[in-house]
């Protein structure tokens, strides 16, 4: 796709007015930095960050059992959540590959809103609609609302100076729970979520009432110390957390048995999409597995990189960084099970013709605190 047609999120002038760089990601252009990739994932780990994904993707299902119907096709329970509560899921295919990996916020027994990756959320939508059942109706509402994160350990207090706190409830809501309130008449849906491993919200405003949103909540981040975030910072604090990214430790290719996300699968439940690939995956034990590698020499870890041991191929690197709050480099890689690798195991990775010594560790790298 050429930069004519990268698509742009609602409130594109207020980055250029604050002096974003940008880059395609999923078909659109994203603001990647500010400040600098590093002030701006610092400020997320000591005070606040923002940061605008609005090119995420939205969809609604709605209609007579369509939290039974979701729940019948996607990996997580989502029975074990209510009103109120949302929840991490993936929608995979028969033979247990990862078309996306979504938010589901639980609205109502009729009513369930996703939050799938911008680049997938066409075939999630269109996987949905062909499988719902008579009177469920599923919608893409990619441009009906933006989403902006206030992440970091201040972010509760940006949410306070706006109003959004107190008799709204959200200071009371738990850790993937949300609430649906109101910012100077103007509705939006708060939930208690992230990306990066630290206590934050997602706010979800109408794609129209965007911009007044965001330009409040970046007076109020600075009034915290934080700072505006862009996808750079987002890349780095997601990785030190061990989030899989689609495309990266997710994909087709990938199971969630494999990228470690079985905690995400209904494994008691009768039915999903995927579920007899899975289950038979798990009992016999993936043939790969997602592990965390930890650089014991300088250099820099990137994605698709050959991981070896004694001089033998292991695996591939999936991501790679370097990590801002342990500053060595880090790495997500796919490593074969038949390997017998574990953690403070050492092995080399391949940069550029240069065997990096690098050690392997259960991920996160970085402690997470989003509760």
């Amino acid at each position: 796709m050429s930069d004519a047609q990268l698509l742009q999120g609602p409130i594109h002038s207020v980055h250029v007015d604050l002096g974003a760089t940008f880059a395609p990601f999923g078909g659109w252009e994203m603001p990647v930095a500010y400040a600098g990739t590093v002030a701006e994932h610092n400020a997320v780990r000591e005070s606040v960050g923002l940061f605008d994904v609005s090119h995420l993707g939205k969809a609604l299902v709605k209609g007579p059992g369509a939290a039974d119907f979701v729940n019948a096709t996607l990996t997580n329970d989502l029975a074990k959540v209510g009103p109120g509560q949302a929840q991490y899921t993936l929608c995979c295919t028969e033979t247990g590959g990862v078309v996306d990996d979504l938010i589901a916020y639980y609205v109502a027994a009729d009513e369930v809103f996703l939050v799938p990756n911008a680049a997938n959320t066409a075939d999630v939508v269109a996987r949905l609609a062909a499988a719902a059942p008579e009177g469920v109706e599923v919608t893409d509402q990619h441009r009906e609302y933006a989403v902006f994160a206030v992440q970091g350990p201040r972010s509760a207090e940006v949410l306070a100076a706006l109003g959004l706190r107190g008799d709204t409830g959200i200071s009371d809501i738990g850790y993937m729970g949300f609430v649906d309130t109101d910012w100077n008449g103007m509705p939006v849906r708060v939930c208690r979520s992230g990306y990066t491993g630290e206590l934050g919200y997602e706010l979800l405003p109408r794609w129209e009432d965007s911009e007044a949103l965001f330009r409040a909540l970046v007076e109020a981040v600075r009034a915290e110390g934080g700072q505006v975030a862009g996808l750079g910072a987002r890349d780095t604090l997601r990785t030190e957390a061990g989030y899989p990214l689609h495309g990266h430790e997710l994909s087709l290719d990938i199971s969630p048995v494999q990228a470690r996300c079985g905690w995400a699968i209904g494994w008691s439940k009768p039915q999903f999409w995927g579920r007899d690939a899975l289950v038979a995956e798990k009992a016999s034990g993936p043939a790969r597995r997602l592990w965390g590698l930890r650089a014991l020499d300088r250099g820099v870890l990137r994605q698709g990189l050959v991981v070896a041991r004694d001089g033998v191929a292991v695996g591939e690197t999936t991501s790679g960084t370097f990590s801002p709050t342990l500053k060595v480099g880090i790495a997500l890689a796919m490593l074969d099970s038949a390997a017998g690798l574990s953690a403070g195991d050492e092995v080399t990775v391949d940069v550029r013709g240069r065997a990096l010594r690098c050690q392997v560790v259960s991920p996160p790298f970085v402690a997470v605190r989003t509760k």
